[in-house]
């Protein structure tokens, strides 16, 4: 294949030519990324001018439609689906469409953030009207050229048509002219009928999939820029260690290293600004070996005695002790515990999670004449800014942010700590842009966590089988007063505002450790231990879960949420619970012993999900056959294979989570796994077959990165308790085999 011709590309300062021989003679040159919009236009052969109808959408002369993505792509796919939206609305052929990765900048793009599955839920409305807006101005462009009305014209794939008079033009022909027309009030433009729909529905394949089949450079570490050096950051091996001194004689000695600096840091570990030793080499190896020639002091004193083992000891002693506050309170639980037929008890926790995302954290830097320029895979760029400005004192009007791609997320680049860093360390060196880069055991034992939780459950069942009183004391990590971030509770979580007595109560522990959000926060932990314990109610009821949670739901209806949250539609919980449990022909169990079928729901990020697992146990080995999933994520799915693709990534998440050993444990605040052999991501055996059934409803569309994930943990331990009796009341589950 003969290579993309760059002649026309203009050639920014950042962009970095790579030269290589060509057989026969001669040489071409490849340009590395990041790479200016125009100049991937002109290497694609598309014309340098286009007309830009508004901040999302402009048009060339040949018909060509480029779409600005504005959030970051963390392999959720919405670089491709908020596109389509617009796509769609703007009725173009998807196949005249270039898409291209917006820098950082809200005074043009709003919010650009991700995490949450909030995307969809934020643009779906904003990017429809968008697109019609660009259309709406393409139709008046044309109306004034044929002197005739708008309301003449329509428009298909790209094109607008006169019917009256048989004329028809594309866009291209009129997209200069309607540049200059005014845009129409976003709020009153007309959108398509969803029965109009030409590429929302469609299965778009990723806007970068074949780019990163054959390996192109799109991630952030990618990033190359002349004259770059490259950056380890030592820190201290315990949460909240402080540098007391460091020699770094032997490590500025060493091969190809050019600079080592200390950095003191803010002592505030949320700016991510740790103190720390920075080596800057001409190659990441050569300033990753120099390590070993530091010699640092660190103050570990504050780290002391955060150890897992004290975690556990404090949680259990504090569940004897009882709850330091209530979260939830309705009716009498404890007078209906006390009179109910059955009372069952139990105990459930969970431990601290790395997010461990293939592509380390890594940022590159150029501080120069106090302007900050920055190629960061992040989720939060704004947040970044804001962290800036925080930790180093340099205002966002003087940092210009280009996002990359990033090879995983999963919550952890919902933080910035590695973007801080690496502008400390490009400001010691102003001029030299660096890549600071972190190892896989930097990125293991630097995490914002997962948080650890303990959960002690009661539930009374009446003589009917009925469940009429629950109550759970959960112990987390906090100051007392607020608890660690995504250390929380869910006050809505199932059963609650389905049963009339209950109480949701919690105390805390103090920890040093950094904690953060992990793919479908708090809904990962939660739904293993409520949905398994109301297994177990299901099971001293007579029941089953299924028909348990479908009698707790009872007629279709809005159940409020505290504090005005997300209220929970029993209709939408009823119908995946009804689907899935019709797809996996759940009342017919498998043959064979130790091998069963278990069942899961779940309400989060907006999304209804319900999941059935089968399994078996052989011995201490588990395997996982398949998994059914119903989901329902509103009224439309903007593109179903990406769509499928999250909902298999989130279920072979969680059983990675259950079944994989994913678990960290700490020894005076720090963490002692470093890399995949003591922290392992799933394998190719562990990944079941996987169904997925939709359940459409009249609600907007809502995302999907997070919710499939939480039902498939407990529906699994759920099938492994159906198939040998043996309740798995902690993860990992190969820590208790069953």
């Amino acid at each position: 294949m003969s290579p993309e011709p760059l002649s026309r590309a203009p050639i920014a300062r950042r962009t970095v030519l790579k030269a290589s021989l060509l057989a026969g003679g001669g040489f071409a040159l490849d340009a590395l990324i990041p790479l200016p919009a125009s100049a991937l236009a002109a290497a694609r052969g598309e014309p340098a001018a286009r007309a830009q109808l508004s901040a999302f959408v402009s048009v060339a002369a040949d018909g060509t439609v480029t779409i600005v993505s504005k959030n970051p792509e963390i392999g959720q796919g919405i670089k491709t689906s908020l596109p389509m939206i617009v796509a769609d609305e703007l009725d173009c052929d998807w196949s005249q469409v270039r898409i291209t990765q917006a820098d950082l900048d809200q005074a043009r793009y709003g919010e650009q953030y991700a995490g949450g599955s909030t995307a969809t839920t934020r643009d779906w409305l904003p990017m429809r009207q968008t697109g019609a807006a660009a259309r709406a101005m393409l139709l008046a462009a044309a109306a004034q050229r044929w002197r005739v009305s708008a309301t003449e014209l329509t428009t298909s794939r790209g094109r607008i048509f006169h019917r009256a008079s048989g004329r028809s033009l594309g866009y291209g022909a009129v997209a200069s002219a309607a540049a200059a027309v005014p845009p129409p009030d976003l709020a009153q433009v007309p959108l398509k009928d969803p029965s109009e729909f030409t590429i929302i529905g469609q299965r778009v394949v990723g806007t970068d999939s074949a780019r990163i089949v054959r390996g192109a450079p799109i991630f952030g570490m990618d990033t190359r820029l002349p004259g770059m050096l490259y950056a380890v950051y030592e820190v201290a091996p315990a949460y909240g260690g402080r540098l007391v001194k460091a020699d770094v004689e032997a490590a500025r000695r060493a091969p190809g290293v050019r600079h080592v600096i200390p950095i003191v840091g803010n002592g505030d570990y949320d700016s991510g600004l740790a103190d720390g030793v920075a080596i800057l080499a001409s190659h990441w190896w050569l300033a990753n070996e120099a390590r070993a020639q530091l010699a640092v002091e660190w103050n570990l004193s504050a780290a002391r005695g955060h150890s897992s083992s004290v975690y556990r000891a404090n949680a259990d002693a504090a569940i004897a002790h009882g709850p330091q506050a209530d979260l939830r309170v309705d009716g009498d639980a404890a007078g209906q515990l006390a009179t109910a037929a059955k009372r069952i008890g139990a105990r459930y926790d969970y431990p601290f999670i790395a997010h461990a995302p293939l592509e380390p954290q890594n940022c590159a830097a150029r501080f120069s004449d106090g302007k900050l320029e920055i190629w960061a895979p992040t989720q939060t760029p704004q947040r970044g800014l804001a962290a800036l400005e925080k930790a180093l004192g340099i205002a966002p009007a003087s940092v210009t942010l280009h996002l990359t791609r990033s090879g995983g997320g999963f919550g952890r680049r919902l933080m910035n700590d590695y973007l801080i860093q690496a502008a400390a360390i490009a400001r010691a060196v102003p001029g030299v842009p660096v890549q600071l880069i972190w190892s896989r055991e930097d990125d293991m034992r630097r995490d914002y966590y997962r948080p650890g939780g303990w959960h002690s459950f009661e539930a009374g069942v009446s003589e009917r089988g009925e469940l009429v009183a629950f109550t759970d004391h959960f112990v987390t990590f906090g100051d007392g007063k607020t608890t660690a971030r995504a250390a929380g509770y869910n006050t809505a979580m199932p059963p609650a505002g389905l049963v009339p007595h209950l109480r949701y109560s919690q105390s805390m522990m103090p920890t040093v450790v950094n904690t953060g959000a992990l793919r479908a926060p708090g809904s990962n932990a939660l739904a293993f231990a409520s949905q398994s314990f109301l297994d177990e109610v299901a099971y001293a009821a007579g029941t089953d879960l299924p028909r348990l949670m479908l009698s707790l739901l009872g007629e279709p209806r809005e159940v409020a949420a505290p504090g005005g949250g997300v209220p929970f539609d029993t209709g939408r919980a009823r119908a995946v619970i009804a689907r899935v449990l019709e797809v996996s022909d759940w009342a017919q169990q498998p043959a064979g012993s130790r091998r069963a079928k278990g069942f899961a729901f779940y309400f989060s990020h907006r999304g209804y999900f319900a999941e059935v697992v089968e399994a078996s146990v052989a011995g201490s080995d588990i395997t996982v056959h398949k998994v059914w999933v119903a989901g329902d994520i509103g009224s439309h799915i903007v593109n179903p294979m990406g769509a499928e693709n999250q909902v298999r990534g989130a279920v072979i998440d969680g059983l990675a989570q259950a079944l994989a050993g994913q678990a960290i444990e700490f020894v005076d605040g720090a963490a002692q796994q470093s890399n995949f052999h003591d922290f392992p991501l799933a394998r190719m055996p562990l990944a079941p077959e996987i169904e997925i059934a939709w359940v459409r409803s009249a609600k907007p569309p809502t995302g999907l990165g997070e919710p499939a994930l939480p039902p498939v943990i407990p529906a699994l331990t759920n099938a492994i308790f159906a198939a040998t009796g043996t309740r798995v009341r902690s993860l990992p589950i190969r820590l208790h085999s069953a």
